[in-house]
């Protein structure tokens, strides 16, 4: 049973009572917001390109149907959307219901690498690949502006490509996928490759106009179920959490990199706008601290099959009946999404995804950081 709109709403109260001293000082306004990433910011791509298909009970608690997220709800890329007074972002593949692109574009796709696609990646739509389809977007938005005003309010502006926020939530799928074919220092060691990658298609932005970047960095793999039930069989390799151990400290260490190509950027492009916003502890504190917070399950999997502790197995994802050594068995959804931070194994719930954004919006786990001029609009809307 999804959690109810009112506990929803209750949250949001009081996320506003705790920012509120924030809103006085708030100046904040861009015309359009382009996302790349992978399924942590997917509203849709990956369903419209007919990958894949998302059924009941994803997006039971507040789209009421699925929605192309893999979530029981929103994303976090939907909450700070929604802060910027924008609405959602339309998936760029999503051509049915005259879809509005006004406001910007979302080239996230789940299963999504930073380094390009091999025939056994999970996704296509690799970050070059999203690159280009950006490129191709402009390219087109251009032609058709050149028309005249009939297409006006399906797309943006040009001056919007140089004044828009560009967002990117990606490299989780790089190290994740890794660890399936190569050692723990392998792994470490294709950190710069990787983002050496990632490099090149900021650069690709920057020449395009781009100039105002908001890059978060990895979460905590080894707490992720998926990882947990795979890696996890030997109990010494978890740590105190009960996480993998060398799941989250390549995750550490990509995030140090990734922080230091931030700066060099920021040094290197003046006229630009580099954030790089530190999502790993965010979310490493909720899993620590869940109590705290106002959840029950750290890293049990509110939708899966299998039970305590994790609540996970690959071969029945969740909403899915599968017959295993013949008995039908069902991966079925929680009570209370809300006393849970993991989704289905993999993601977060919504209720997670609202607590980090509302963490990503005091703007202390940001470099730099902007608690004291706050670009967000923090009047969490009901």
């Amino acid at each position: 049973m999804a959690s109810s709109p009112s506990s929803i709403h209750l949250s949001f109260l009081l996320l506003l009572i705790v920012f509120f001293p924030f809103s006085c000082s708030i100046e904040f306004n861009y015309p359009t917001v382009f996302n790349f990433g992978d399924s942590n910011s997917d509203t849709g791509i990956r369903i419209a390109a007919g990958l894949e298909e998302i059924n009941p009970p994803y997006g039971e608690t507040y789209f009421l149907r699925p929605s192309g997220r893999f979530s029981d709800g929103r994303l976090i890329i939907d909450f700070l959307m929604d802060e910027m007074d924008l609405p959602f972002l339309g998936a760029y593949l999503d051509s049915v219901g005259a879809p509005s692109f006004q406001k910007g574009c979302n080239f996230a796709a789940a299963g999504s690498a930073i380094l390009p696609a091999s025939p056994t990646s999970v996704s296509p739509f690799s970050f070059g690949i999203q690159i280009s389809q950006f490129l191709r977007f402009k390219a087109r938005v251009t032609e058709l502006l050149a028309k005249g005003n009939k297409f006006k309010k399906y797309i943006p502006q040009l001056e919007s490509f140089n004044q828009g926020l560009y967002m990117f939530d990606i490299g989780q799928n790089d190290l994740a996928g890794a660890f399936y074919s190569k050692t723990d220092d392998q792994v470490i060691a294709s950190i710069p490759i990787i983002l050496l990658e990632f490099e090149t298609g900021i650069r690709k932005l920057y020449e395009q106009g781009a100039r105002r970047f908001w890059i978060h960095n990895t979460g905590p793999l080894g707490c992720l179920p998926q990882n947990i039930v795979f890696f996890g069989k030997d109990t010494s390799k978890l740590d105190e959490l009960g996480c993998v151990s060398s799941h989250n400290r390549a995750a550490r260490l990509f995030n140090l990199q990734l922080h230091a190509l931030c700066t060099k950027l920021q040094a290197e492009f003046s006229n630009a706008s580099i954030t790089y916003v530190d999502v790993f502890s965010i979310k490493f504190d909720l899993i620590a601290n869940y109590s705290r917070y106002g959840f029950e399950h750290p890293i049990t999997a509110c939708c899966g099959y299998g039970g305590p502790p994790l609540n996970y197995d690959s071969r029945v994802g969740c909403g899915q009946t599968k017959t295993l050594n013949g008995n039908t068995v069902s991966a079925n959804v929680c009570n209370d999404t809300t006393e849970y931070i993991n989704w289905d194994g993999i993601h977060y719930t919504e209720a997670a995804n609202l607590h980090v954004s509302s963490q990503i919006l005091t703007g202390k786990y940001s470099d730099p950081p902007f608690a004291d001029k706050m670009p967000f609009l923090l009047k969490l809307k009901f």
